[in-house]
């Protein structure tokens, strides 16, 4: 039986490591607020039972063994968060992938194949730049060569960074599932947005997962004074940079798909003095969709809008491609599969798409994926603000439980 005591625990014990005084939590990858979450849920996996192994770039993998050993039937999510994030996003699925292994060692609950939890390894891109990063180890689509170019603000490569936590980089390979080694994964997740509260719906299936397009922008324009420069003669980095920002805004808002979505979230402006014309500007763009041709359409055009912009105002522009993931739609079959537990639960559920990333979006690539969403208060996410009730916790994790049992008795 699913326990909300122990759930409860669990999330009080993680929220001491990384928490914030004003509330959330700062956990970013491979940090020691970082190393000591996954210490502990090391622990908490052997203390239920489960055999624990961690890979390469540090998934960490607790099995319980099956009455087979067919391919097992997979569920978790990531414990690193966002700068100043909060205690749900990611947090959610592994607490309840946790308690779903634990119920079933507690009851004496057999199941034909293994099931296992998984904590995958830097799911934020906070600290270097690249989401998702232990599950695209695991499905073969990360290289020795992108870790070692991989930095954080302090300079520090993602590979260094392995290294110094005792993992084993060099042996990237060794992460890699062989096919079919997964017969199904599953992820709860909290929604991250308003749809389910303003629906009044515990439950979401989820049938797509948008994926990011990611740029770097660097804008080259002349640091002059303040005062002298007339302003027919200026090369306004920061202008240009505005004038981009706007485009990105009004491509994603009005010219491409319905569900694309744009943001610029950072820009670093020198040489940052208040009378001198800003000669330099970096900024990073996302732009996101569950429809490859809309996101294509919303590249190509930001494309164009940077030829515009550095043309009419004398400014170079550069950029360099972060990421291009690919949209997923979700597998029917685990879909149907949730819907069947959802329907036994007596619980009532509504079909959405995920507008953010996920693991399960690089899991598909492997196996058949599926996720639940459970409701975020005010729809707020990735903010020390970010809430979700316990009581829907639950109900996400009695279902995660119910489709699990479904899928590892097949």
């Amino acid at each position: 039986m699913i326990s909300l005591d122990r759930i409860q625990k669990d999330f009080d014990a993680l929220a001491r490591l990384g928490g914030c005084a004003e509330g959330g939590c700062t956990r970013l990858a491979f940090s020691d607020e970082d190393m000591a979450a996954r210490d502990w849920l090391v622990s908490a996996m052997t203390a239920a039972g489960l055999s624990v192994r961690i890979d390469a770039v540090g998934n960490i993998c607790g099995r319980r063994e099956g009455d087979t050993d067919l391919p097992a039937v997979m569920l978790g999510s990531h414990l690193d968060t966002v700068p100043e994030g909060g205690h749900y996003d990611g947090v959610v699925g592994v607490l309840a992938a946790l308690e779903v292994a634990r119920a079933l060692n507690l009851q004496n609950v057999s199941t034909r194949r293994p099931v296992e939890v998984v904590n995958f390894s830097a799911e934020e891109s906070s600290r270097f730049g690249l989401a998702t990063i232990g599950s695209k180890a695991m499905i073969g689509q990360l290289s020795v060569a992108v870790l070692k170019k991989l930095c954080d603000d302090r300079g520090q490569t993602l590979y260094r960074v392995l290294l110094d936590r005792g993992l084993a980089p060099d042996d990237l390979a060794s992460a890699a599932l062989i096919p079919g080694q997964v017969h199904a994964f599953l992820e709860l997740h909290i929604e991250q947005g308003p749809v389910l509260e303003d629906a009044g719906v515990p439950i979401g299936v989820v049938t797509a997962i948008a994926a990011a397009t990611r740029f770097k922008v660097v804008i080259e324009g002349h640091a002059d004074h303040s005062g002298n420069t007339p302003m027919t003669m200026r090369k306004d980095a920061l202008a240009a940079a505005s004038e981009l920002v706007l485009a990105v805004e009004q491509i994603a808002g009005q010219e491409a798909g319905p569900h694309t979505v744009g943001t610029v979230g950072a820009l670093t402006v020198a040489p940052g003095a208040m009378n001198v014309i800003p000669g330099r500007v970096e900024l990073w763009i996302d732009l996101r969709d569950i429809d490859s041709a809309s996101k294509s359409v919303a590249v190509q055009r930001v494309m164009e809008a940077m030829t515009r912009i550095a043309e009419k105002r004398g400014v170079k522009i550069g950029h360099e491609l972060i990421c291009d993931d690919q949209p997923v739609v979700l597998s029917a079959k685990i879909r149907a599969e949730i819907t069947a537990a959802v329907k036994t639960s007596g619980l009532a559920s509504i079909d959405l798409p995920s507008g953010a990333g996920h693991d399960a979006m690089n899991m598909a690539a492997v196996t058949e994926s599926g996720m639940i969403f459970i409701p975020s208060i005010d729809g707020i996410s990735h903010n020390v603000a970010e809430r979700t009730r316990m009581e829907d916790v639950f109900f996400g994790t009695q279902l995660l439980s119910a489709a699990t049992l479904r899928l590892a008795d097949q």
